[in-house]
């Protein structure tokens, strides 16, 4: 059963930031009207890190701290001269991405060293579509970053309807996948870097999964497979799948652009770009398939492996997903705008997702993302092991506690 966080005072619920969350949970707004919150993490003394989109009165991170420890933020800095979108934190280090290059600052007694910024990555491509650059750390000293493609589905006229698909296509050189760099090393670009995941179109959400040792990634699925009228609207909105994959190991291939995971057939198919019909298998077959499968086009932005111990014994190494929300799913209402809860077992998913947090958009039937009066972006997980949501609408970031026994 969902509650209400905040009890109604007779003011505009949404404009105050409350939430929807199961019984037992409660969510404290830490941040508002930051900017274009997407990515964050939390240092291990507390420190909130918010990777802005854009810069916001010239800094492109913002720092949030709890100074005299009473449980409320009394200090807001900013640093970095860039936008983007990816943020971590690993081995004393602070990580955070423009659309083009992975920065590093050493963090000095909790302080990032701003003047001693190191340049991990740099020189990757950004053609303004799909271009945010997130990233996640394994425990092996490696860094992996999204390279989206710039395209729908490499056609040789973008997103035009009965345009055939470029084969081989190629932007697969240089994007459409998931490239693995060295932490430590300076400088990097794609001559020292590994294509370690290939055929996805863009991924904004990932994480390292510690309890299998892997790399899980968030599918953002194609759009305008509605223009090919497989099915009745009602079908064709769900297609293609936002899909969770995993990389067990290097060179894994998911198929795009020549192929997108059907969840009502339950197989990866033919893009009718490449000859498909929405059944049709083709070269398809052997490519991997996802571990899990969502409603299709409401952009999971953030993936998370809740690792901590002050939720309930059911969400420890399972999976929260920030889904930012659809656009293009016309002529039915628009879907997401929430935070989900996925299941796992024995390190794979476990049953279906639940909603954890909704409300996000402040009212039902959304036919457009811009009347959504927030939007989920990012995650991240506290030292005390409480969940954090950033919005990248209204710059809003909720810290939730779970009050129960």
């Amino acid at each position: 059963m969902l509650i209400l966080v905040i009890a109604s005072t007779g003011l505009d619920l949404a404009a105050q930031g409350d939430i929807k969350l199961p019984a037992d949970f409660a969510a404290d707004v830490v941040g508002k009207s930051l900017g274009r919150a997407r990515h964050l993490v939390i240092n291990s003394n507390g420190d909130i890190y918010i990777k802005l989109e854009r810069l916001r009165n010239g800094k492109g991170i913002i720092r949030l701290r709890d100074k005299d420890g009473d449980g409320k933020i009394d200090d807001t800095t900013g640093f970095c001269n860039y936008g983007g979108t990816g943020i971590a934190i690993k081995n004393g280090y602070l990580y955070a991405s423009s659309n083009t290059d992975v920065y590093r600052y050493k963090l000095n007694n909790n302080e990032p060293d701003t003047a001693n910024r190191e340049t991990v990555v740099t020189g990757l491509v950004d053609k303004g579509q799909h271009n945010s650059k997130s990233i996640a750390l394994d425990n092996a000293g490696n860094i992996y970053v999204n390279i989206g493609a710039p395209s729908n589905v490499c056609q040789a006229q973008d997103r035009a309807t009965g345009a055939p698909g470029q084969d081989p296509c190629p932007i697969l050189e240089y994007a459409g996948g998931i490239w693995q760099f060295k932490a430590d090393q300076k400088n990097q670009s794609y001559p020292q870097g590994t294509r370690y995941v290939t055929g996805t179109r863009n991924v904004v959400g990932l994480d390292w999964n510690n309890e299998t040792n892997t790399l899980f990634v968030m599918q953002h699925g194609r759009d305008g497979l509605t223009d090919y009228h497989f099915y009745a609207d009602s079908l064709s909105v769900e297609l293609p799948a936002e899909e969770m994959l995993e990389a067990k190991q290097a060179g894994a291939n998911f198929g795009w652009p020549y192929c997108f995971y059907n969840q009502i057939e339950g197989k990866k198919v033919l893009n009718p770009e490449y000859g498909g019909d929405a059944k049709k298998i083709g070269r398809c077959d052997g490519v991997l398939p996802p571990v899990a499968a969502y409603p299709g086009h409401m952009a999971p932005n953030g993936l998370l492996f809740y690792t901590g111990n002050k939720f309930p014994a059911k969400y420890k190494n399972g999976a929260f997903i920030a889904f930012h929300g659809s656009w293009n799913r016309a002529p039915l209402n628009q879907k997401g705008f929430f935070v989900v809860f996925q299941p796992f077992k024995d390190g794979k998913p476990n049953g279906d997702y639940e909603v954890f947090a909704s409300g996000f958009a402040g009212k039902e039937n959304i036919t457009n993302p811009n009347q959504a009066v927030y939007r989920p972006c990012g995650l991240a997980q506290g030292p005390d092991g409480s969940l954090y949501v950033s919005d990248d609408a209204k710059g809003m970031v909720w810290k939730i506690n779970f009050t129960g026994k």
